[in-house]
């Protein structure tokens, strides 16, 4: 698990004080809001409609039973008694008052947490696959390249102002839970033909407005090197991103600009030359000194038993559930979107109530997911009856993980100031609509990802059926877009057409909803079937009689 060594405590002190300094100018009327801007940003707070807004930095979304704890007394002491998980594994805090954010960084750096490069044009909290280091389909842990690359590029003097925000993310299982091609760049874990581990780089993925899947630029990098590959990508993202128009700053619009092969050219040829210098070679004893943060649990020698099918301990087990890599476990999803909640936060109450939980059943860990839940990864399967009753007596026993009311939402105009429509009440309603848990399961794996403006924070491009927020003439509009993923088929959505009006948009999406379950065969998913037969029989549904009388 991530920890501080001394240089990291020393700096995150030294930088608290420094920014103490900076509010203190501000509250005094010393510095304006944009003079101010660019300090606030350094340390993860943002200005939004109603208040400041905190973020905390998760490293590869691990947190200990003492980061919950914290949390939760942040949570109390200086907001309004919760916490947000967002989709980069981070916390925010919604409603900190500016006099306070000196203290609340100094308390979180007791429990080493920090708010540093969760802002701004750097490279950002780099996320991984929640079920790292207990799934049953990984290669290996991919938490270990997550910190290697968090040590590397924190505080990096080179890329400390990019043309804009760069984020990583790093994967090592087929099945892709971290979204690594919806990256700027991706670290998947791959082994060659003789068995042999490294990686394979992918470079140009990104939302928001001119959404783009990832290529990939190295093949097969061995591990000594990876470093010197990543840095030769982040040279040329830096030397030749446009810095002219920030909508065409992400690495995404050079990696297509260029194409393909011209970027493999270029990334090699920096690869080469930094490979030159041998600075960057990532030595054995480094990798095992990080890999030994990770060492898995003592677990016991168990036997896999059989779980609970029935009622609603069953449909928790049906849908909440994953197969752990080792016999008698089991990985356990925390639902944040109970039925009619906010799609991500979580009371002091929850924070602490888990953090006693991890003591108790969960060896002191547990994970934030991209889609905005909690992972319990390393559970004993013969204490799943006890768990359950403790998530469930905090109201964290929701049985949706994966399925239609277990949707991505970003905070959308209740929040943010560039948002053009709310998101988190157009959910709470979808929800609602589709509360029944029985109709959920009988409707398989089906994402709904939904944003309050271009910008994509929900990931809407990447939903089964993604909802975008748009503003005409100052009402508020939802457009429905079909046939996204963010796993390893990623794709982008379609748009449907025009966008529906806050009354109408949660039944268009129940009509595409029936006509999926009227048309689907046997095992197929949601996806599945919007991708055998497209777009246009849900089209037309969706908008029924307004079609037939455009018509």
């Amino acid at each position: 698990m991530y920890r501080y060594d001394e240089f990291d405590a020393q700096f995150v002190r030294e930088r608290t004080e420094q920014f103490r300094f900076q509010v203190e100018r501000r509250l005094r009327g010393e510095l304006n809001e944009d003079q101010f801007k660019p300090f606030r940003l350094m340390n993860g707070l943002y200005l939004q409609l109603h208040a400041y807004m905190l973020r905390i930095a998760v490293p590869y979304g691990t947190l200990s039973a003492a980061q919950m704890r914290m949390f939760a007394h942040i949570a109390r002491k200086y907001d309004k008694g919760y916490g947000h998980f967002t989709t980069r594994q981070n916390l925010q805090f919604n409603w900190p008052k500016l006099k306070d954010v000196p203290d609340i960084l100094a308390e979180l750096a007791t429990a080493q947490l920090h708010a540093i490069q969760t802002s701004g044009n750097c490279i950002r909290n780099v996320t991984s696959d929640h079920f790292a280091g207990a799934a049953a389909d990984e290669i290996e842990d991919p938490r270990p390249v997550g910190e290697l690359i968090r040590q590397w590029s924190s505080l990096h003097p080179e890329f400390s102002f990019l043309p804009r925000k760069f984020k990583i993310a790093v994967g090592a299982s087929k099945h892709d839970r971290a979204a690594l091609r919806f990256h700027d760049m991706a670290v998947e874990i791959v082994q060659n033909e003789a068995g042999k581990t490294g990686y394979k780089i992918w470079v140009g993925g990104g939302l928001g407005r001119t959404p783009a899947t990832g290529y990939v630029v190295g093949d097969f990098v061995e591990k000594p090197d990876l470093l010197a590959f990543l840095e030769a990508v982040l040279r040329v993202y830096n030397e030749n991103g446009r810095r002219d128009n920030i909508y065409k700053a992400r690495i995404k619009i050079l990696a297509y600009a260029l194409g393909e092969a011209e970027m493999r050219e270029r990334v090699m040829r920096e690869f080469l030359e930094i490979k030159k210098s041998g600075s960057l070679q990532v030595p054995e004893t480094e990798r095992a000194r990080i890999e030994a943060y990770f060492k898995p649990p003592a677990f016991e020698t168990l036997d896999d038993i059989a779980l609970p099918s029935e009622g609603a301990l069953g449909q928790w087990v049906a849908s909440n559930l994953h197969k752990h890599r080792m016999p008698g476990y089991a990985i356990a999803t925390v639902s944040l979107k109970p039925i009619g909640g906010v799609p991500g936060d979580c009371s002091h109450e929850q924070l602490d109530g888990l953090a006693q939980l991890m003591d108790d059943f969960g060896y002191d860990e547990i994970r934030v997911s991209h889609e905005q839940n909690l992972v319990l990864p390393h559970v004993k399967q013969k204490d799943l009856v006890a768990i359950y009753a403790r998530l469930a007596a905090l109201g964290l026993g929701t049985a949706n993980a994966g399925l239609i009311t277990d949707i991505i939402c970003c905070p959308g105009l209740d929040y943010c100031d560039l948002a053009n429509a709310r998101s988190i009440p157009i959910a709470q309603k979808i929800a609602e609509r589709f509360a029944d848990f029985e109709r959920q399961h009988d409707i398989g794996e089906l994402k709904i990802k939904m944003s309050g403006c271009i910008n994509a924070c929900g990931h809407h491009h990447a939903g089964h059926i993604g909802i975008l927020g748009v503003d005409k003439k100052g009402v508020e509009f939802y457009q429905l877009q079909l046939g996204g993923s963010g796993a390893e088929d990623a794709s982008i959505g379609q748009i449907l057409g025009p966008g529906f009006g806050e009354h109408e948009i949660v039944d268009a999406v129940e009509r595409i909803v029936d006509l999926y379950v009227k048309l689907r065969k046997p095992g197929e998913r949601f996806l599945d079937t919007t991708r055998r037969l497209g777009i246009e029989p849900f089209k037309n549904v969706a908008y029924g009689e307004q079609l037939h009388a455009a018509h």
